[in-house]
């Protein structure tokens, strides 16, 4: 059996009580359907229940850019293009992708990273990610 079927064919088979760490519409929701906190558990989950926020994201990719071998760090603000502002080349453009992939824990398809060109486009990337780590 897969694992996506498995799930469901064992909390279709237990009982749980509302616990006080369940979210208050789902603790209440189970007081009053008994199948509302099976489904509320059977829900799709990410690894992260609580996404970056903008400023962190800015803070961390910032810092990705700032420890790279071949970027000043004083040439480094929100606003900077990897080429024109910080002399990168096209394969030094790529290893700056793979390191904010490596920095928050994702996976950026070619097709997009090769549009990430420059630190706004990068952050926007990583802050509507939703899996963003």
């Amino acid at each position: 059996m897969a694992a996506a079927a498995l799930r469901p064919a064992i909390l279709r088979r237990i009982r749980l009580s509302p616990s006080p760490s369940l979210p208050f519409a789902a603790s209440a929701a189970a007081a009053s359907h008994p199948h509302a906190l099976v489904r509320w558990l059977a829900r799709p989950m990410s690894s992260h229940d609580a996404h970056l926020t903008r400023e962190e994201v800015v803070d961390r990719v910032l810092d990705v850019l700032k420890s790279h071998p071949k970027v000043d760090p004083s040439k480094v603000t929100p606003e900077a293009h990897f080429e024109k502002d910080l002399g990168l080349d096209s394969l030094d453009t790529v290893e700056v992708v793979m390191a904010i992939e490596e920095e928050f824990k994702l996976e950026i398809p070619d097709k997009e990273a090769d549009k990430i060109d420059s630190l706004p486009l990068a952050i926007e990337y990583v802050a509507n990610h939703p899996m963003a780590g």
